[in-house]
């Protein structure tokens, strides 16, 4: 199979395949992930109905309109594993699509890792990964990013891959550190 990959030194985004799905399901449940993201751990007929007819078709879309349409993605949504180069292990994902809550542009990208493989630096090596393939080969001009107040790890990160604060709202009675990263800004 000839799957779309980025290489982040550690670790690999990889795109969603149907194999992923158990190790997939199984992060969203661990207490640590979904603390920070709730509404991910969904019962496993769930998971499977999302991963299945969507969230790989649109991965698919994604990945054609970056090389048909001249990296022209719209809306498009792409939803990456992060995989350990060691190990092959689905650690955690790594995603972009538009978050409704924010004003234009709202081109947001997530992230989440396993409690397993916390402080390593994978996370930000993804994260970035995704920012230097989003700026690079896509028309996207801005990325948000936001992270609950009280998510310190996920602050750093979004912190280390140089995004701007912003402000600080609420979404379904959660406040959120927003931040900003422009193309025109970003270096490599």
């Amino acid at each position: 199979m000839n799957l779309f990959t980025i290489d982040c030194k550690d670790v690999l985004l990889r795109e969603f395949i149907a194999e992923d799905l158990e190790s997939f399901h199984a992060l969203t449940w661990q207490p640590e992930i979904y603390e920070f993201l709730p509404g991910w751990n969904v019962p496993r007929e769930q998971r499977e109905d999302w991963f299945i007819n969507y969230e790989l078709p649109e991965n698919l879309a994604f990945l054609r309109a970056v090389s048909d349409e001249g990296g022209t993605i719209g809306e498009l949504r792409l939803r990456l594993a992060i995989i350990h180069k060691e190990s092959g292990e689905l650690i955690g994902w790594c995603c972009t699509g538009i978050k409704d809550e924010l004003p234009a542009p709202n081109r947001e990208i997530m992230y989440a890792i396993s409690k397993d493989h916390r402080g390593n630096g994978y996370t930000t090596q993804a994260a970035q990964g995704l920012i230097e393939y989003l700026f690079e080969q896509t028309d996207v001009e801005v990325l948000n990013a936001l992270a609950l107040l009280q998510n310190e790890p996920s602050n750093k990160v979004i912190n280390k891959c140089g995004f701007a604060f912003q402000s600080i709202i609420e979404i379904e009675d959660e406040r959120f550190n927003t931040y900003t990263l422009k193309k025109q800004d970003w270096s490599k």
